[in-house]
């Protein structure tokens, strides 16, 4: 995520090498989703370049690869997941949690398999899981069930709300691409953990995705008393704006909880000049 091409040149540097491209993203956000884990396993080498741009703060929330979830549908993982772990060593304790997102076709008639799977994995991680199935979030005895195998294994429900993404109809291609892609699932909030993390879809319209974050600065900002450690993950359709937006949210949260230690100063975009 952190080479979105929308960046280079107006929030990021660019040129920059490919070593110091997630340094320059460290410095507006402090996370990262690693969607590109779920395509393809790093190399040990890659992990290693990552780890060595980010301090040990910096969190990593990495999707496991396709073929755990999506092929495999956790089962027969275990050579996938010891390659996928070995390489991922490297980044530590900066490594958050796992993030074990499911098809959508993954539904209540699974959770044997979710229970088992969760169980044989090694605790040397935290985990999250994302559900798709309209089942766990219309049928309140399959969400009981679901947080149950969950809290089971001291697993995260990650919710991913496009609630006001889905409010009014697209505008824009990017939005169009999205409507047809993204899970249109009502709005889940219940942390199961000490670490609970949101993934917020708004619209191309800033003022809009800001209007529609005001739920969840709240509730941010409610975790935050009572002791736990949200992460929250901005997102647009078109993302073009998707860092400043991040920077704002953290903002208004650190209004309600002044203690909120503030976002690192964003490295310039362009070099400084004389004049």
């Amino acid at each position: 995520m952190w080479t979105h091409p929308a960046w280079q040149g107006r929030f990021l540097p660019h040129p920059l090498p490919p070593g110091a491209r997630l340094r320059a993203y460290a410095s507006w956000c402090n996370a990262v989703e690693g969607n590109t884990t779920f395509y393809a396993t790093p190399s040990r080498g890659t992990a290693e370049s990552w780890a060595a741009q980010v301090g040990p703060g910096f969190r990593f929330v990495l999707k496991l690869p396709r073929s755990i979830t999506h092929e495999r549908r956790l089962t027969g993982f275990d050579d996938d997941l010891r390659t996928f772990l070995a390489a991922i060593e490297p980044l530590g304790a900066r490594t958050h949690a796992l993030w074990v997102q499911l098809p959508g076709s993954f539904g209540p008639a699974d959770l044997g398999t979710l229970a088992g799977f969760l169980r044989r994995l090694p605790r040397t991680h935290r985990y999250a899981v994302e559900v798709r199935h309209r089942a766990f979030f219309e049928d309140a005895g399959c969400a009981r069930d679901l947080e149950r195998v969950l809290a089971g294994a001291g697993a995260e429900w990650v919710p991913f709300d496009t609630t006001v993404f889905f409010r009014s109809r697209p505008g824009s291609d990017a939005e169009r691409d999205a409507w047809t892609k993204k899970p249109r699932v009502p709005r889940r909030s219940a942390a199961l953990t000490d670490r609970p993390i949101v993934r917020y879809l708004g619209r191309d319209d800033t003022e809009q995705t800001a209007e529609g974050w005001r739920y969840w600065v709240g509730k941010a900002a409610e975790w935050l008393r009572e002791g736990r450690s949200p992460t929250i993950f901005i997102h647009t359709p078109d993302n073009a704006d998707a860092l400043p937006l991040a920077r704002r949210f953290h903002d208004e949260v650190r209004d309600r909880v002044p203690g909120l230690d503030p976002l690192p100063e964003p490295e310039p975009a362009e070099p400084p000049t004389l004049f």
